[in-house]
């Protein structure tokens, strides 16, 4: 699938989330609430998997960002501690962009590497812990 199509199906996924989360919490509406949760969970798994199946660590990251940016649009303004969580998810994810930025350029990846510790906290299987690596442990 197109990123296009990705982006698409990871919106309609977290706005069905959204959407269902909602209705639990309106009396009549459960079971309402419970089929648009479950679609949109099914679907933004789905589209995690074919976002997966690219092999692209641009799309990877994009439809996360995407997923992660719906998320905190639809976040009461009361609830701050998802919102801190968000956000700081939403800056990881900006970090990892620019690393790729980076590694498309393999001699300043290889400046990077140099620069970087050699302690096992700071490195994974051998390569320095970028904010790409960081961001993906994350999620």
């Amino acid at each position: 699938m197109d990123p296009t199509g990705l982006l698409d199906n990871i919106i309609e996924a977290a706005t069905a989330i959204d959407f269902g989360r909602k209705g639990f919490a309106i009396r009549g509406k459960a079971e309402e609430g419970r089929i648009s949760y479950e679609t949109g969970i099914s679907l933004a798994l789905s589209t995690f998997r074919d976002a997966q199946s690219t092999i692209d660590p641009h799309v990877i990251i994009l439809i996360e960002y995407t997923f992660i940016n719906q998320e905190l649009q639809f976040c009461v303004v009361t609830d701050t501690d998802s919102k801190n969580s968000l956000t700081e998810a939403i800056q990881r994810f900006d970090d990892a962009f620019l690393a790729l930025e980076v590694v498309e350029e393999s001699s300043a990846y290889k400046s990077v590497d140099k620069a970087a510790s050699r302690k096992k906290d700071f490195r994974i299987k051998g390569f320095p812990k970028d904010g790409f690596h960081i961001a993906c442990a994350g999620h």
